[in-house]
C-alpha cells in the first residue's frame, strides 16, 4: 500500500496520473485543470521496484474543499497496487494570476515553445495572433489541449485581415504592411489612421477567430499595446462592448519606474505606454469592460525574466493590492480580498529565419534567444514553488 497525502487547490473534474522512475522511487504526477488552466503537483511514495511510465486515469468529483477520487487501485506490471488518500485544504489564495502567452500562432516554434509551457504548468492562457503565418495550427492546439484564449488583436505587425484593407487603406504602408510598432503610432500622430479602418480590422479579427476557434476571444488585447492608443482605445473598447468580450488588459505595471535592469530607450517607451493605459481606464470603464487589479510583465521580460525578478513582480502586486471598480477581486467571510493580475510572457523556440511572422517573416524579437529564455524559466520547478509559497494561483480570464 502506498500512503499518499495531497493538497487541493483548485475544484477539478478529472485528472491523470503519471508514474515515473527517478532514483528509485514512485513519483506522481497529478495534473488537472480550473476552467481550462493546467496546475501540477508532484508526490512521491517511496518504491524501490522499478516501474515503466504508465498512464492511469482516475475519475473525480466535484466538490468544493474536498476531493474524491473514483479509482483507487492501478496495476504496475500487471500487479493491483492500492492508494490510501488522505485529503487537505489549500489556503485562500492571496492572488488569481493570469499568465498569458502572447504571440500565439506567430510561427510553428513559438506555438510548440507555449504548449510545452502551458503543460508544464507556466503559463495557464494565450493570446492568439489571428493574422499570423501558423493561427491556424496554434488554434489547433488550444482546442487539442484544452487551452484558454484570447485575441492579440494586431494593427502594427504583417498584413490585415479585412480583404478591403490590405490595399489602399490609411492602416497599411506602400507594399500593403502595417506600419509597424513605431510607424502606427507616428501615423496617429499626425492624423493620419481612419478609425472606421481600425474598427473594421478590429472586427474582422474578432471574426477570424472564431472561425478558427468555434467561439469568441475570452478576453482581447491589443499587439504591441495599441489598444490603449489615443483614439484606438475608444473604437476598441466599442468593439469589445458590442461583441460581449468582457475583459482587457491595462499595462500598468507597480514597480516599473524602479527596475534596475531596464535599457533607457524601452523604460521610455514604456512609461509612454502606461500614460496611455492610465488615459484608457475611464474609456474602458464607460464602456464596462474588465481587467486584472493588476499587470506584470514589461520588468519580467526577456533575459529579465529570472525567478527573482518574478518574486519582485509578484511582491509589488501584492502590495498594491486589490483595486476598486472593474476588476474581479473578491472577499469572503474573514478572508481578505484576493488580488486579480495579468502577467504577460513570450516563451517559445526562436523562430527560424523565414518562418512565421505576419507576412513580412519573422522579426528580431521573435528570433531572438530570449524566448527561449522564457520558456526555460516558466518551466522551472522553483518558480511553481514559489507560487505556492506566496500562494498564488494560476487562472484564466474567465475564471477570475
Amino acid at each position: 500500500m502506498i500512503q499518499l497525502k495531497y493538497i487541493l487547490t483548485p475544484p477539478v473534474n478529472c485528472f491523470v496520473v503519471y508514474i515515473l522512475k527517478n532514483c528509485g522511487s514512485l513519483i506522481l504526477k497529478f495534473p488537472w485543470r480550473l476552467g481550462g488552466t493546467p496546475c501540477f503537483l508532484q508526490q512521491r511514495a517511496v518504491k524501490s521496484s522499478p516501474l515503466r511510465t504508465t498512464p492511469l486515469r482516475f475519475a473525480a468529483s466535484r466538490k468544493y474543499g474536498s476531493f474524491s477520487p473514483g479509482l483507487c487501485g492501478f496495476g504496475l506490471y500487471g500487479q493491483p497496487c492500492g492508494i490510501q488518500w488522505t485529503s487537505a485544504i489549500m489556503p485562500q489564495p492571496r492572488m488569481m494570476l493570469v499568465v498569458t502567452g502572447d504571440d500565439f500562432g506567430y510561427c510553428p516554434r513559438r506555438n510548440q515553445g507555449i504548449v510545452e509551457s502551458f503543460q508544464a504548468g507556466g503559463i495557464s492562457n494565450v493570446s492568439l495572433l489571428v493574422n499570423a503565418s501558423a493561427a491556424k495550427e496554434a488554434a489547433d492546439l488550444a482546442k487539442r489541449h484544452n487551452i484558454p484564449m484570447g485575441l492579440h488583436a494586431n494593427l502594427s505587425e504583417g498584413v490585415p485581415v479585412c480583404p478591403s484593407l490590405q490595399q489602399a487603406s490609411t492602416l497599411v504602408n506602400q507594399q500593403g504592411f502595417f506600419h509597424g510598432k513605431m510607424g502606427f503610432r507616428q501615423a496617429l500622430e499626425r492624423g493620419q489612421l481612419s478609425m472606421k479602418q481600425v474598427e473594421l480590422e478590429l472586427r474582422a479579427q474578432v471574426r477570424l477567430f472564431r472561425e478558427l476557434t468555434g467561439h469568441l476571444p475570452h478576453h482581447m488585447d491589443g499587439h504591441q499595446h495599441v489598444h490603449v492608443l489615443p483614439e484606438v482605445r475608444e473604437v476598441f473598447a466599442q468593439v469589445l462592448s458590442d461583441l460581449k468580450i468582457p475583459y482587457t488588459r491595462v499595462p500598468v505595471e507597480p514597480g516599473l519606474h524602479s527596475c534596475p535592469a531596464m535599457p533607457e530607450h524601452l523604460h521610455a517607451f514604456y512609461t509612454e505606454v502606461e500614460k496611455d493605459a492610465l488615459d484608457s481606464i475611464p474609456v474602458f470603464t464607460r464602456y464596462g469592460i474588465r481587467w486584472p487589479d493588476v499587470y506584470l510583465g514589461l520588468t519580467t521580460m526577456g533575459q529579465n525574466m529570472s525567478v527573482p525578478n518574478l518574486q519582485r513582480a509578484l511582491s509589488h502586486a501584492l502590495a498594491a493590492g486589490p483595486s476598486s471598480g472593474t476588476t474581479c477581486s473578491s472577499a469572503s467571510g474573514s478572508h481578505p480580498p484576493v488580488v486579480t493580475a495579468e502577467l504577460m510572457v513570450h516563451p517559445g523556440y526562436p523562430s527560424h529565419p523565414q518562418e512565421g511572422g505576419c507576412g513580412e517573416g519573422p522579426d528580431d524579437f521573435s528570433q531572438s534567444a530570449d524566448r527561449q529564455h522564457e520558456l526555460s524559466v516558466l518551466r522551472d520547478p522553483s518558480l511553481l514553488a514559489l507560487y505556492s509559497q506566496e500562494r498564488v494561483q494560476l487562472c484564466a480570464f474567465k475564471d477570475i
